[in-house]
């Protein structure tokens, strides 16, 4: 007999890091909105941040505090030019790497750019108990981190296992420091 397990919709803040865009010609952006939307999640914000590391590490810091929101879905600043410093940033955010995001995505990648697919520093994190998932900013990589691994992750009624399932226990090491 299997049970049946209904959708949770989850909160999601979509943040695009770029010195060149605002919300009229934020493609990337709006790939990421439309697809969230479609999926039955909720949008709680969306923003636009400078390629600055204070302001990023502001608008983060107040996005993982915020407890309304489940997940940060970034885009942009993940090459390996000067301004590219979304990684620089998110290490010194994340209690946790997830590793694997960044390697499916460098592999899922692979099949459609080749070897140009190293150049990407897609990364993904666990911070105050909300997943930080940064993607590379073309409209491309966020159809492909999307459609490949998001939209499956944050459904909790993927199996063997998702990022939903586990969400309640994400700030159990917290937790257990105001005990003792």
């Amino acid at each position: 007999m299997s049970i049946k397990i209904n959708f949770i919709p989850i909160n999601i803040a979509i943040v695009t890091i770029s010195d060149t865009r605002v919300l009229d010609n934020d493609k990337s952006g709006d790939v990421l909105e439309e697809r969230v939307l479609k999926s039955k999640h909720r949008i709680i914000c969306r923003n636009i941040v400078k390629d600055n590391f204070d302001e990023i590490y502001n608008l983060f810091s107040n996005l993982i505090n915020n407890e309304k929101i489940d997940v940060v879905i970034s885009t942009g600043g993940t090459g390996l030019t000067g301004k590219d410093i979304t990684p620089e940033v998110m290490q010194t955010l994340f209690e946790k790497t997830i590793d694997g995001f960044g390697e499916m995505f460098r592999w899922l990648s692979y099949s459609k750019i080749g070897t140009s697919s190293l150049q990407s520093r897609a990364i993904a994190g666990v911070s105050n108990g909300t997943y930080i998932f940064c993607l590379p900013g073309s409209p491309s990589a966020c159809r492909d981190g999307w459609d490949q691994i998001l939209i499956h992750q944050l459904d909790i009624r993927h199996k063997p296992c998702n990022f939903v399932e586990i969400m309640p226990r994400l700030r159990e090491h917290r937790l257990s420091r105001t005990k003792n």
